[in-house]
Parts: C-alpha cells; sequence; structure tokens
C-alpha cells in the first residue's frame, strides 16, 4: 500500500496553502464581522484553478482526482472555514449536477462560467420542514406553456444571497419518489423568489439565504438536462461531499491544534511555557492523534472515491469521525488558551463555532451513525 503523495498533489498543496495565507487571511477578520463573503475571491478561485480541481481538463477543469479536492479543502478550511464553505456550496453541490447530467447548452451557458468563477452558484435543496430529506420535498415544479411554475421554500442555502443562480431541487410529480424529484437552474433575481440573508454563529461570512418562492416562472429550458428525475444525480453529489466535507473539518482540526501549540509554546507560567507542564503536553498529544487518525480516514474516504467504490456507510463513517475531531480539538484548544480563547484576536473560537456548523451540516453525526448502522445490517 502506497501512502504518499504524488508531487503533482504536494504541488497542489502548496499552492493553496500560498494562496489561503497570502490573500485568504488578510480578508478574514473583516469578512468575519460583516458577515459577508468578499466576492473578489470567487474571481481567484477560477483564475487560479480551484473551482475546477475535481473536473476533468477536457470540461475545462484541472484535472485532479479526490484526493486533491481534499487536499484543497483541508488547506483552504485550515484558514479560514466560512471562505471553503462557499467555495464548496459552489463548486461541487452547485454545479457537479450540471456537470454530470447538463445538456450542452446549460454547461455552456452555466457551468463554464461558474468554473471561471464569473458566476456564483448555489445549491437550494434543503427545506424548512424537511431539511435535506429528498423524498420529503415540498417545493414543486408544475408545467405551464413555455416553462414551468416553482412553489415552495428552500432554508440555509450557501452563496444564496450573492448567487448568480441557484440548482434548485423541486417535486415534478406528487409521488415520493426519485422520479418525482427533478433540478432547475433558476437564474437570479427572479421576481418570483425573495432572498433574505441569515445570521449565523458559525461559519459567518459564508453568506446562507432563504429563499420563498411564490410562483416563480422559469423556462423549459431551466429543467437540468431536459429531464424529470434526476434524484440519482442528487445522491451522487450528496454522498461524494461528505468525504469533501470531511476534509474541510480535517483543515479546521489542523488549525486548532497549530494555533494551541504555537499558545502553549509561548505562553509562560512560573517562568516556563504551558507546553512543558504534562497536562498541557499531555492534551496536545491526545489532540495530535485525533488530528492524524481523521486525516487517514479522510484520505482512505477520497481514495475508495477515485477507485469508485466509496458506499453510503464509509462516506458517513468520514464525515462523522472528521467532523467529530474538529469539535473537540478545537475545544480542547480553548481550554488551552484559557481566557484567551473566548477572545477574538485569537482564532480558536472561530474554529469551534465553525466546527459546531459541520457536526449539523451535511447530514448530522445522528444521521451519519444511522447509515453506519444500515451499513451492519442492523
Amino acid at each position: 500500500m502506497d501512502f504518499a503523495f504524488t508531487p503533482e498533489q504536494e504541488a497542489l498543496r502548496e499552492t493553496v496553502r500560498r494562496f489561503a495565507e497570502t490573500e485568504m487571511a488578510p480578508l478574514v477578520q473583516a469578512a468575519e464581522e460583516e458577515e459577508r463573503f468578499p466576492k473578489e475571491l470567487f474571481r481567484r478561485f477560477g483564475e487560479l484553478g480551484l473551482i475546477g480541481v475535481r473536473y476533468p481538463a477536457e470540461d475545462g477543469g484541472s484535472g485532479f482526482d479526490k484526493i486533491s479536492d481534499c487536499i484543497l479543502r483541508e488547506e483552504m478550511s485550515r484558514v479560514c472555514q466560512s471562505f471553503a464553505s462557499s467555495w464548496s456550496g459552489h463548486s461541487h453541490l452547485a454545479i457537479w449536477p450540471i456537470w454530470k447530467a447538463g445538456t450542452a447548452e446549460q454547461k455552456e451557458r452555466f457551468f463554464q462560467p461558474a468554473l471561471r468563477g464569473e458566476k456564483i452558484a448555489g445549491f437550494a435543496l434543503s427545506e424548512p420542514d424537511g431539511g435535506s430529506d429528498i423524498r420529503s420535498l415540498r417545493t414543486r415544479a408544475v408545467k405551464v406553456p413555455g416553462g414551468w411554475r416553482l412553489k415552495g421554500s428552500k432554508l440555509y442555502i450557501t452563496n444564496a444571497p450573492i448567487a448568480d443562480f441557484v440548482t434548485l431541487a423541486a417535486r415534478t410529480a406528487p409521488e415520493l419518489t426519485g422520479d418525482a424529484v427533478s433540478l432547475f437552474l433558476v437564474e437570479l433575481p427572479n421576481p418570483g423568489i425573495a432572498i433574505s440573508s441569515l445570521k449565523k454563529e458559525g461559519i459567518r461570512a459564508s453568506e446562507t439565504g432563504l429563499l420563498m418562492i411564490d410562483d416563480a416562472f422559469v423556462p423549459d429550458d431551466a429543467l437540468l438536462g431536459g429531464q424529470t428525475g434526476t434524484y440519482p444525480v442528487i445522491l451522487e453529489s450528496l454522498s461524494e461531499n461528505r468525504v469533501g466535507v470531511a476534509a474541510n473539518a480535517l483543515g479546521m482540526a489542523r488549525a486548532a491544534l497549530e494555533a494551541a501549540i504555537d499558545y502553549a509554546s509561548t505562553r509562560q507560567v512560573r517562568g516556563k511555557p504551558i507546553s512543558q507542564y504534562q497536562a498541557i503536553a499531555h492534551k496536545l498529544a491526545d489532540m495530535a492523534a485525533d488530528v492524524e487518525a481523521a486525516r487517514w480516514l479522510v484520505y482512505y474516504g477520497a481514495w475508495r472515491v477515485d477507485q469508485g467504490n466509496l458506499d453510503m456507510a464509509t462516506a458517513a463513517k468520514v464525515k462523522l469521525v472528521a467532523s467529530e475531531c474538529a469539535l473537540r480539538v478545537s475545544e480542547a484548544a480553548i481550554r488551552i488558551h484559557g481566557g484567551a480563547g473566548i477572545m477574538r484576536e485569537y482564532p480558536v473560537g472561530r474554529i469551534h463555532r465553525d466546527a459546531l456548523v459541520y457536526v449539523i451540516g451535511e447530514g448530522t453525526s445522528e444521521i451519519q451513525r444511522n447509515l453506519i448502522a444500515r451499513g451492519l445490517g442492523l
């Protein structure tokens, strides 16, 4: 078994790390305080080929694999999870279905500009009553001459307040089956859709919205791929993305560990750094072991994606372990900082708030345990 990253993957890591530390990091404090995503970053994502990292070169992407995608996520999340979250909602969830099922015209009109960072996208799936339970979607799409009429609501939609379009899931038939769930490419603004910005405790600089959809009209060519029943495309996107967000969580855990080590190495108590006290050293050792275990599971999951044999239970294990690791390690980092841990001049409080999002978002830890248990035949 070969556990080494390729030279190309290591080069990608260095590129993303340098970009994150030199161009993203200076924007973090203001973006978090204002709860505003700096939209100019999307252009830079596009120029550097970071949006297309997971897509083939022949389709305009950078031609990397899932392991590379996770490397990018880890390094970006290490600096700012808010920025990584907006990137993820755009580059994977929103435009992956277009790449998989879109017509040539839809790819030219939506996918390609999104790859270049010229258009910002969101994935409108979750709803107020059903969360991400796809089969219980209440948003309806009714066929009318020349197009469709959409009615319903979408909640917690990443990028919605700044999006140029959303890939929106709606029910095209009353039956509670996958064939009744379809995707629409909805350009914004739309007179039938009102978008409200939501205030959050975590990932504050990743703008999130509520969509109220009141008889919104979209033309026939808004139906993704020109066909109803794109439920399998949604499932594939969500399952692979669980491994992706696990890499995001890994990046947050790394950042918290690094911050804790740095603080413990410089904070003096009774004439010596607190890292030299056994209680602190042992806590740091546990954190390091936790992060290392999560790292191996994340990249094992990415390898399974690249082998084409990722199953839902494995994806759930990866997401569960990495997200809970980020939560534990970031809380431990706050405790090591003591009173400084709740001061905004230090990053550990922000990291912990962001980590809390990921034991809920993309499927709660309880949902992941359900999927793992199902894989055990329970």
